[in-house]
Order: structure tokens, then C-alpha cells, then sequence
């Protein structure tokens, strides 16, 4: 059987963490990074989509490539993270008003016009934008995966949140070693 053709979505990695909780997250989402980019290294090494879908920090004016600079040039997490997950040649972006990746952006129409059938999400966080993101893929269909340690969240919450993932069918949560096994 053929395996359904693979995209993997980075969710919300660019951040200058000026949100509550910001401090907690943000060894958690630096740790994640390094997973996520060894994951979208697996995808551009076989000629599938990287994806990145962010928020654009209510700034309405402001485009992807605008965001990444800006949190390049931002001491501390915020330019470590990107510096790690810097955007290649050939690579997409979404942005995104709200937590769920799919709504009021066009990555669904994206998706279709590249043929995908799989989304391997990642990112963070795992309690908000990522569950949102993957109750919405699944709803459209999409063989939606998690990567456990290539997203962040805060301890207790980014358990509950897997586990209502795994349980609700959502998203299939894998470690990351098993999925680039496959």
C-alpha cells in the first residue's frame, strides 16, 4: 500500500514570547526546535513540503519573512529558535489569525495543490494552536500526526493535550525516532 503524501507543519516557532506563560514555554520550544528541524531535514531530503504556519502577532502589516527577521534580531529564545529553524528555498508559510492553522488561511487549498494526504504537525503549543490544528486536519480528513518531542507546551497541559489527541482520534502522536522510521 502506498503511503499518503506527507507534509510537515511547523506551527507558531517564530515568537518573540510576549504571551503569559511565555517563560515556561520557552526551554520547551527551544528543545523542540532542534527536533523539528532533524524532522524538516527528513522532509526536504525527500522532496516533501515544509510548511510553516504562524501567528502573525496581530500585526496586520507585517509578512512572514518580515516576522522571521524580527525574531532573528530578538536576543534570547526568540532568535535561537529561529536561527535553528530558519525557512529554506522552496519551503511555504501560512499566517495565521488565530490558534487553529486552518482557519482563515489558505492551507487547506495549499494542501490540495500539493497533494497531500498526511500532515505531521509540530511546533507549539501542544495545549492551544497544535490541538487546535489537529482536531481541524482531522475533520478534513487528513492522516494527521503529532511528533511528540517536536512540540512544546507546558508540562501537565501538553500531557492532558496528547492524551485528548490519542484518545478523540485526532492526531496520531508519535515519537519522533518511530516516524522517521517509517
Amino acid at each position: 500500500m502506498r503511503m499518503p503524501t506527507p507534509a510537515l507543519l511547523i506551527i507558531d516557532m517564530f515568537t518573540l514570547f510576549d504571551f503569559p506563560d511565555a517563560d515556561q514555554v520557552k526551554p520547551k520550544a527551544l528543545e523542540a526546535a532542534r527536533h523539528i528541524a532533524r524532522l524538516a531535514q527528513h522532509f526536504r531530503d525527500r522532496g516533501h513540503p515544509v510548511i510553516y504556519a504562524n501567528d502573525n502577532f496581530a500585526n496586520w502589516q507585517m509578512d512572514f519573512k518580515e516576522l522571521v527577521r524580527l525574531c532573528l534580531a530578538t536576543e534570547g529564545a526568540s532568535s535561537g529558535i529561529a536561527k535553528i529553524l530558519q525557512p529554506e528555498h522552496g519551503d511555504y508559510f501560512v499566517l495565521k489569525p488565530k490558534h487553529s492553522a486552518f482557519l482563515a488561511t489558505p492551507l487547506a487549498v495549499l494542501l490540495a495543490k500539493l497533494g497531500v494526504r498526511e500532515l505531521v504537525v509540530a511546533g507549539m503549543t501542544a495545549e492551544s494552536c497544535i490541538t487546535a490544528t489537529c482536531f481541524d486536519g482531522n475533520a478534513r480528513e487528513y492522516e494527521t500526526i503529532m511528533i511528540r518531542e517536536a512540540v512544546a507546551g507546558i508540562g501537565a497541559r501538553k500531557t492532558t493535550a496528547l492524551r485528548l489527541l490519542e484518545a478523540s482520534k485526532a492526531a496520531t502522536v508519535l515519537k519522533l525516532a518511530s516516524y522517521l522510521r517509517r
